[in-house]
């Protein structure tokens, strides 16, 4: 009985590496061309140390985003439109949780917004919602608890902090996190992050079995459904592994920013999809690396600084980013449908 989904589930398996590898080198590609027009631009000031760190630490949050929303997005679920406000929850916990010291404030604020990825995971895994229209509602309804738990006002480290020397000592501590640096100033703290994260979720993808199963998942949930796979743990764990993620962000966001406020993630669904997307993986789930999606990161880094460097102005940029999601959204569907009739 089992035969035919196993066999099916290699034959996958095996064409999901071929079009990895290929979605992988075209955005290396991309990389190497943007990395020419830098160089046009700013001639070798663009290699410099300072502007290679300035774009790293530019798509660090990003880059954790998308080191999480790859899971959901290998999964078959699309994307996480939960995302924004997973990652303002997570940063006002922790900045309220400031009193209670640093780890307690740190935890706490991963783990409300590791909640958020369990409650999606539980409505799409186990109860097969529609996971845009779920995680964009919820995403609603978050938005309207926060601005009611906290009056619809911004929240401040220091003020959560007061009079008490402890806890001053900690908000210290807390808006310390994104301006660490290591090796005189060269490597951010939240880019060290993002590497460990993009190293450990490719190990996952990669060297496990669950990463194996969930490539079936992606690419054929009723095939890995009756091969005995726990296709509602296997989503479920998919949207925790990306509210994690999005919560180390948040708490990086509210650190760098030095606020708690609901709008702090506002538009990282979006980009992050498009930088998922950009490197080689498919809204229909089942195909890409993360060392395709850290390249699409890196593009739209890179793409970014471009546009700064030439005075491109910021709302600009904003419909520069909007046409690329746009035409990779439009790419991504013709491609399938050309493989769906070949």
């Amino acid at each position: 009985m089992l035969t035919p989904p196993q066999s099916e589930a290699g034959r996958f398996t095996r064409t999901g590496k071929l079009t990895s590898i290929l979605g992988t080198a075209g955005i290396y590609v991309i990389i190497i061309l943007l990395l020419l027009v830098g160089l046009g631009i700013r001639q070798l000031d663009y290699l410099s140390l300072a502007n290679l760190r300035s774009i790293l630490q530019a798509v660090s949050l990003l880059g954790m985003c998308c080191a999480g929303l790859a899971f959901v997005v290998f999964s078959g679920n699309m994307n996480d439109m939960s995302l924004p406000m997973t990652m303002a929850l997570s940063g006002m916990m922790a900045i309220q949780l400031i009193p209670y010291g640093i780890v307690v404030s740190v935890l706490g604020g991963i783990v409300a917004g590791t909640l958020v990825g369990v409650i999606n995971g539980i409505m799409i895994g186990k109860f097969r919602a529609h996971p845009i229209i779920w995680t964009l509602a919820f995403n609603l309804v978050l938005s309207g608890l926060v601005r009611a738990a906290w009056g619809g006002s911004q929240i401040y480290p220091d003020t959560i902090a007061g009079q008490n020397e402890t806890a001053q000592a900690t908000a210290e501590t807390f808006n310390l996190f994104a301006r660490t640096y290591y090796f005189d100033g060269a490597l951010p703290l939240m880019v060290v992050v993002m590497f460990i994260m993009f190293v450990l979720a490719q190990v996952i993808f990669s060297r496990t079995t669950f990463g194996n199963k969930l490539r079936i998942v992606g690419s054929q949930y009723e095939v890995a459904r009756m091969s005995g796979i726990n296709t509602e743990r296997m989503v479920m764990t998919a949207f925790v592994l990306c509210s994690l993620c999005a919560s180390v962000a948040g708490i990086f966001y509210a650190s760098l920013t030095k606020i708690g406020a609901y709008s702090n993630g506002e538009g990282y669904d979006f980009r992050a999809l498009t930088a998922v997307l950009l490197g080689g993986m498919t809204l229909a789930g089942g195909k890409g690396t993360m060392v395709g999606v850290f390249g699409g990161v890196l593009v739209l880094g890179m793409l970014t600084n471009i546009m700064t460097l030439i005075g491109v102005p910021t709302f600009n940029q904003y419909v520069v980013q909007g046409v690329v999601f746009l035409f990779i959204v439009w790419l991504n569907n013709y491609l399938e449908e050309k493989r769906g009739h070949a």
